[in-house]
């Protein structure tokens, strides 16, 4: 583990910050679904779902708005990249392929929807994204600017894929970013702490790290 010392968060405006919950999907948490087959290490991925629903339960109370991201695909595949398709199949768990929760990372089935743990409410944001930052080929910026939001509260999986994409997507369209170490998660720790410690690079180029208490004391105010 990097050992590290953050900056103290400054204050956070509710109505001008979004939660973001990436890719927190049963083909990527349950032990039948998309990553295990892939041969990740689920249960460090599993471990995020408390802290996440913590702090989504917060914002909830604090009146931001929420964005959860669905990582995948349309039935027919047309938007996924053939490198993508080809190394997940290399990886042994094909894009498309049939499973027990249905066909891979495919848009509709049940394994692409999110754990029952973290479902949104009915006025809370989905977007389906078909690669690892939820900003490509999404109307999230659209959605963010509408809502004059200026600072995103990241959590979700995987810590040095979807969120790290995410994340350098946010900061290169001049959001604040903070990213909740404990809310996050890898099936590699070392992976998780080395994309967490280049956050940090000058003075925090992507934005701040923080733990769930930590935002959660700003929220109640």
């Amino acid at each position: 583990m990097i050992e590290r010392t953050w900056a103290p968060l400054r204050a956070i405006a509710p109505v001008k910050t979004a939660l973001l919950v990436i890719d927190m999907q049963r083909d990527f948490l349950q032990p039948d679904g998309y990553a295990a087959k892939a041969g990740l290490d689920i249960a460090p991925l599993r471990a995020a779902i408390g802290p996440v629903s913590a702090v989504l339960a917060a914002a909830r109370a604090a009146g931001l708005s929420i964005v959860h991201t669905r990582e995948g695909h349309l039935p027919d595949l047309s938007d996924c990249p053939p490198f993508k398709l080809e190394r997940s199949r290399r990886a042994g768990a094909e894009i498309g392929s049939k499973g027990p929760l249905g066909r891979l990372l495919v848009r509709g089935e049940y394994g692409h929807d999110f754990v029952d743990e973290l479902r949104p409410l009915p006025n809370e944001i989905v977007i389906d994204k078909p690669g690892y930052s939820a900003f490509e080929h999404t109307a999230l910026q659209q959605v963010l600017s509408t809502q004059g939001i200026d600072t995103l509260i990241v959590t979700g999986i995987t810590t040095e894929v979807c969120v790290s994409s995410t994340l350098r997507s946010a900061a290169d369209r001049g959001y604040r970013c903070i990213t909740l170490r404990d809310a996050c998660a890898s099936g590699d720790l070392a992976l998780h702490e080395a994309a967490l410690a280049m956050i940090a690079v000058e003075a925090g180029v992507f934005g701040d790290v923080a733990t769930v208490a930590e935002v959660i004391g700003r929220l109640i105010v």
